[in-house]
């Protein structure tokens, strides 16, 4: 792992874990955490908490998303040695008529048994 990944690695979960948290403190119909702040109050920060909340809730989520595709990007495999490749490598390592085998094994008691009865 680079440098940068580690370094977005950890933004990523700061990002995470607030987005999460300013989500839970949003009180929109008083069933959320928002209440704990404020008391009775329609608000937990003010009267423009909502814009606050919103706008803060907004960016978070914008940064989760560019920062979850910016790992994404760095942590691709190059073309050819992915998953695809892998795959691609296991079955012409395997046998390409496994169902054979099993055929195989069901005929050599039925021949041993057939070369019984005959004797």
């Amino acid at each position: 792992m680079g440098v940068l990944n580690v370094i977005l690695l950890v933004f990523f979960v700061i990002v995470s874990v607030l987005l999460i948290l300013i989500v839970l403190i949003q009180n929109e119909d008083g069933d959320s955490l928002g209440g704990i702040f404020a008391g009775g109050s329609s608000s937990a920060f003010g009267s423009r908490s909502g814009n606050v909340l919103t706008k803060t809730t907004s960016v978070l989520g914008m940064l989760f998303l560019v920062i979850s595709f910016s790992l994404a990007l760095i942590n691709r495999t190059p073309s050819g040695s992915g998953v695809e490749a892998a795959g691609r490598q296991m079955t012409t390592e395997s046998d390409s008529e496994w169902w054979l085998e099993g055929e195989a094994s069901n005929a050599e008691p039925q021949s041993s048994q057939g070369s019984a009865v005959s004797e």
